[in-house]
């Protein structure tokens, strides 16, 4: 996978050197709010970047380390994740970051690197976003990416607004 660089973050593959930052992101209930998952264990983290990293080598794609080089810090995660939704594979785009790193304009930063790669270097038709009806902050990203509200699903048991737009 590549590195993409934006005006203020760097995005790049997952590595089990980020096994502590990924986990204290994860673990924070604020940031799982509205997350398709519950805040998670070290150990739990653990599995899941087993699988994030797995997803590199099966599909090619996966989710991004959003760094912010100007502290070097780790502050979240954005990218692709294949899902089942309504009876059809998708390719959902989601993103999350420290709450210290909220309403920068960061999020919105980060998914149009993704949506602008997949889009092009991964040559993707269509990508969507799964969100909560109550994560107005999410909306607003998925909106600013160029995702328009397609429909209402249930999801994983829950209400869920399906995001999407097609390569154009």
């Amino acid at each position: 996978m590549d590195i993409l660089t934006t005006e203020r973050l760097q995005l790049r593959p997952f590595t089990w050197t980020d096994l502590d930052d990924l986990a204290s992101i994860l673990a924070d209930a604020e940031v799982m709010r509205f997350s398709l998952m519950q805040p998670k264990t070290r150990e739990e983290t653990r599995s899941a970047l087993e699988s994030i990293l797995a997803a590199y080598d099966q599909n090619g794609f996966g989710l991004y380390a959003v760094v912010y080089p100007a502290d070097r810090t780790l502050i979240g995660y954005c990218g692709f994740v294949l899902r089942e939704v309504d009876g059809n594979r998708e390719i959902e785009l989601g993103c999350g970051l420290r709450p210290t790193y909220w309403g920068r304009g960061l999020g919105t930063e980060a998914l149009k690197a993704c949506r602008d790669y997949g889009f092009g270097k991964l040559g993707f038709q269509r990508l969507i976003s799964i969100v909560d009806p109550r994560n107005i902050a999410s909306i607003r990203v998925a909106e600013k990416a160029g995702m328009k509200l397609e429909r209402t699903s249930a999801f994983q048991g829950s209400p869920l607004d399906i995001y999407g737009m097609t390569r154009g």
